[in-house]
């Protein structure tokens, strides 16, 4: 099955428009003060194809700052990324919002956590467990994910880049929906390499998960 693509941090509207141009399945706005790819409250979306969804990362933010951010800038689906309540989920999904409820994984993390979320999610997404909530630019051990066994698709996410792509045959038997691409391909925080881009995308499109 063809794996999805999501490049996520973007910020700058000229680079957004480039990668754009790539043609990724979803790109990412993180709206979350804290980090240093937050798109700032006066953001005005560039135009961009129809055929990529927009997704809008949030952390610990209030149901109506969602809304209103997913109105303003008509966002595809909301990423809950980080100690959201599986009620602000039910409470959520009353407005008909795709959703992506992300965990921050390391050893000592039990997957059933997951399992009241199950009903009220698109995706799941698998995150590196650090200091932030995300963008730490590190990966987990992807062994860990053969403890997950629920029917949720999951995105990977984890400082993925194209040294350690190679890597995703691991995933191959896994409800593995795409990839989430950030630090791994970045400039600068928000500025994306577009060759790193290229790259990975190419790299997927030939991949054995794609076949």
């Amino acid at each position: 099955m063809k794996k999805l693509v999501k490049i996520c941090g973007m910020k700058d509207p000229t680079n957004i428009v480039e990668v754009a141009r790539l043609s990724p399945n979803w790109m990412g706005f993180i709206f979350y003060e804290k980090s240093p790819r937050f798109v700032g409250n006066d953001f005005v979306m560039p135009v961009i194809p129809h055929t990529i969804d927009k997704v809008g990362v949030f952390v610990n933010e209030t149901s109506s700052e969602i809304l209103r951010f997913s109105e303003k800038h008509s966002l595809s689906f909301i990423q809950l990324h980080g100690d959201e309540s599986v009620q602000q989920l039910i409470e959520l999904k009353k407005y008909n919002l795709k959703i992506i409820k992300a965990f921050r994984i390391d050893a000592e993390f039990d997957f059933d956590f997951a399992i009241d979320y199950q009903p009220h999610v698109d995706y799941f997404l698998f995150d590196t467990k650090g200091k932030k909530y995300g963008g730490n630019n590190a990966s987990f051990d992807w062994t860990l994910l053969k403890k997950y066994n629920q029917k949720v698709p999951f995105l990977l996410s984890g400082g993925l880049n194209s040294n350690n792509l190679t890597n995703v045959s691991a995933l191959e038997d896994m409800n593995c929906a795409g990839f989430d691409f950030n630090s791994g391909v970045e400039h600068s925080p928000g500025i994306k390499n577009l060759k790193s881009v290229k790259d990975i995308m190419n790299y997927l499109e030939a991949s054995i998960l794609n076949s």
